[in-house]
């Protein structure tokens, strides 16, 4: 499965600040709905004071509406500029079902082989739901928009991009994403912007 993009654009995207369960290495899926660790709303601070040197021209900030990433996007617009927020459900992180408070290293073979987790969502439906979300953010293409949300999602979101490798995107981390158009068609680059 690929999103196919009718212009070039930017889009930028921040994982959450750390919760107990990304903490603790545990899985910490959408279905499971907890704020960030009092001192990581420190860290995504310290997050947007870097987006706000950076100067990335962000013109809105898209958010799934799990409490951890709603509070790390209002840290975010708080600090550079009280940039406009939308909440896109579409965007939460794929449902864990069972698995979710299992330690990492338990399930990681399983989720790369593809397996569904006993009550969550398949990889295909997390898939087509993010392409999904794509699609209603594309209106927003233009105004260089910052999608907050979690490790899944930043995954996902590289693929259907046209991304090979598996992403990996740790807590508070910013990756871009920028699609050109070069006489093959449309080409994903990614970044990872310098961070002060």
């Amino acid at each position: 499965m690929s999103y196919q993009p009718d212009r070039p654009f930017t889009l930028y995207f921040v994982r959450h600040g750390v919760t107990e369960p990304n903490f603790r290495g545990f899985r910490c899926g959408g279905d499971l709905d907890i704020p960030l660790m009092d001192i990581r709303c420190d860290q995504a601070y310290l997050l947007a004071k870097q987006l706000e040197k950076m100067n990335l021209r962000i013109g809105v900030i898209v958010t799934g509406s799990l409490i951890r990433t709603r509070q790390t996007a209002s840290i975010i617009s708080g600090v550079v500029g009280n940039v406009p927020i939308e909440v896109e459900a579409l965007f939460n992180e794929r449902r864990l079902g069972q698995w979710n408070n299992r330690p990492i290293a338990e399930t990681e073979e399983l989720l790369k082989a593809k397996v569904t987790p006993p009550g969550g969502e398949s990889e295909d439906e997390f898939a087509k739901r993010i392409a999904t979300a794509l699609d209603h953010l594309r209106p927003m293409l233009d105004r260089r928009p910052l999608l907050v949300s979690s490790k899944g999602v930043g995954r996902v979101l590289n693929g259907l991009l046209g991304g090979q490798d598996r992403m990996q995107v740790g807590n508070g981390e910013i990756v871009e994403f920028s699609v050109a158009r070069e006489p093959a068609g449309m080409v994903l680059k990614v970044a990872r912007p310098h961070q002060i």
